[in-house]
């Protein structure tokens, strides 16, 4: 059973920085996309970034491009998501995601951890 726990949200000021990191277990995830999606209050969710755990190839929504980095430590079986110069509007609930390579959608997913950025 695949298991992926977030941790790493909090509050903090605008311009400041966090990093989320997902736990994964369960299986191997050689073959595997991770992804971070986040929603916001009232709106629905979107995709924030992801990588694909063998090659390390990456790609980001526009609106994180520059700030956010995703990046993957294969010995913990963790991936993170490092976020610089945060804005009021990156407020959301953070989640992790996966899904296999040859996969269009994410079949599990965690519990998600809040991020909170004050102006």
């Amino acid at each position: 059973q695949v298991q992926l726990v977030e941790s790493g949200g909090g509050l903090v000021q605008a311009g400041g920085s966090l990093r989320l990191s997902c736990a994964a277990s369960g299986r191997t995830f050689s073959n595997y996309v991770m992804g971070w999606f986040r929603q916001a209050p009232g709106k629905e969710r979107e995709f924030v970034a992801r990588i694909n755990w063998e090659n390390g190839s990456t790609y980001y929504a526009d609106s994180v491009k520059g700030r956010f980095t995703i990046s993957r430590d294969n010995a913990k079986n963790t991936v993170y998501l490092q976020m610089n110069s945060l804005k009021p509007e990156d407020t959301a609930v953070y989640y992790c995601a996966a899904r296999s390579v040859v996969g269009g959608k994410y079949p599990y997913w965690g519990q998600g951890t809040q991020v909170t950025v004050s102006s």
